[in-house]
């Protein structure tokens, strides 16, 4: 049987914080982690360069948890801080399964990780290392989403993997809806124009102008992520 071959050069992998807490929902499930990162691991053998984008869900969201209690600010930086304990397990979970992986931050966090840094960010992942992006974008009022978007055209990424506790993009909310009609493809002019919840509105605009595919799928299966490297089309194909 011929061997799998990738499709994608780098790749940025945007994780929900979420989707790092298996069925719990809230903190660390470690099984669903390594699972995660023997995925990746699997698509640095194949030649594929990946960073990462975590979000901070699992352990607070500043727009949701800080509502009408805290100024938003504030509580988006609580966020931040979120991004980077899930940054560091994934590192530790990595370095576990021997991979070696570097955590940049976008806000200084000396001796948490690295200053994000453009640069040595590419020259990590040209060396066959994970890079995980924490903090998002260093700013309030940005969503990991946007971040993931930032990160994905800083580094030059051919596309960004949008692994979500959802398997694709629908024309509803599937929990919901039982009508909701999931689509294979779709542009960002229809994700717009319908409201489609896929990434907010300033990160999908990003994207849409700079002309960077969006694949979404689900993380419930790690190995979704190398089969999307390899250009099966599991969930979702976000294209302009």
């Amino acid at each position: 049987m011929e061997q799998e071959k990738p499709v994608y050069r780098r790749v940025l992998l945007k994780l929900s914080g979420e989707a790092l807490s298996g069925e719990k929902g809230t903190g660390l499930d470690f099984s669903v982690m390594k699972e995660v990162c023997l995925s990746v691991k699997n698509c640095l053998n194949m030649g594929v360069q990946v960073g990462i984008v975590v979000g901070g869900g699992n352990f607070w969201r500043g727009v949701k948890n800080g509502e009408g209690k805290m100024e938003r600010s504030r509580a988006d930086r609580m966020g931040m801080l979120a991004t980077v304990m899930n940054a560091l397990a994934l590192s530790d979970v990595f370095e576990q399964n021997g991979v070696d992986a570097r955590v940049m931050t976008a806000v200084s966090m000396q001796g948490f990780g690295e200053a994000l840094s453009r640069d040595q960010a590419v020259r990590y992942l040209e060396a066959g290392k994970v890079v995980i992006f924490g903090c998002g974008t260093g700013n309030p009022y940005f969503t990991t989403d946007t971040a993931g978007v930032l990160r994905a055209l800083e580094i030059e990424a051919d596309v960004i993997l949008l692994a979500k506790n959802i398997d694709g993009v629908y024309s509803a909310d599937p929990r919901k809806d039982p009508m909701a009609v999931k689509y294979e493809t779709i542009t960002y002019d229809d994700v717009l124009a319908k409201h489609l919840a896929v990434m907010d509105t300033a990160a999908t605009s990003m994207a849409m102008e700079n002309k960077l595919p969006v694949e979404v799928f689900a993380l419930k299966q790690p190995e979704n992520i190398v089969q999307v490297v390899c250009g099966k089309k599991i969930g979702t194909s976000v294209i302009l």
